[in-house]
């Protein structure tokens, strides 16, 4: 069983969703049968790295929303995340692009080492108010992780994995995908949004049996 899923480092949902989906298929009874691949999704391509602006800030002006509905926001999703033993700071989290993050996520992929590199990511933008655009912070995230630092500050500065992450986001423009995360099982069956953990297990479950 294949689960491809469309995310982006600086969605909380994705996180969130991310940790579920791993919830159920801990219970799922044929679990060491599912790979996942994690594919490329940016909610603002367009968004500059910048220090000097708060995540709230950000929301605030992109959103046209008043910054105490961006702290009912905070609190409401920092809840989420407390409730699947996630720790998240959004306050604190750093207003940055995510390209190259998704690069440093495809290179993983060819180690296989995709899962743990999106875990850190994830880890390094809500919990540690890394900034994840940055390479050198990527280099300490990926050998972390067991990548090796040359090869990562090479792949950042020769755009080794732009086309990829590019046609990732072309192929969810293609397919409708327009929010994050988004689940596709086995090429066929699509999934939308951060779901409970129960509702992933039945999935799962009710897909086996289907194939």
């Amino acid at each position: 069983m294949t689960i491809d899923i469309w995310s982006d480092i600086r969605c909380p949902f994705c996180y969130i969703g991310k940790t579920r989906l791993e919830q159920a298929i801990a219970e799922f009874e044929h679990g060491s049968e599912v790979t996942i691949n994690w594919k490329a999704f940016e909610l603002d391509p367009t968004i500059k790295t910048d220090l000097t602006v708060s995540t709230k800030e950000y929301l605030a002006q992109q959103k046209g929303m008043p910054l105490e509905q961006v702290d009912q926001m905070f609190a409401q999703v920092t809840q989420m995340a407390q409730a699947e033993g996630l720790v998240m700071d959004l306050e604190q989290s750093i207003t940055a692009n995510s390209f190259k993050a998704h690069q440093l996520s495809y290179y993983a992929q060819s180690k296989g080492l995709q899962n743990e590199v999106e875990e850190a990511l994830f880890q390094a933008h809500f919990s540690n108010a890394i900034n994840i655009d940055d390479v050198e912070e990527l280099v300490k995230i990926g050998t972390q992780a067991g990548l090796e630092a040359d090869k990562i500050r090479e792949i950042l500065v020769t755009d080794a994995y732009t086309r990829a992450v590019e046609e990732d986001e072309a192929m969810a423009r293609s397919i409708g995908v327009n929010s994050v995360p988004f689940f596709i099982v086995n090429q066929k069956y699509a999934l939308k949004g951060a779901q409970s953990k129960d509702y992933f297990l039945e999935t799962l479950r009710e897909i086996y049996k289907e194939n």
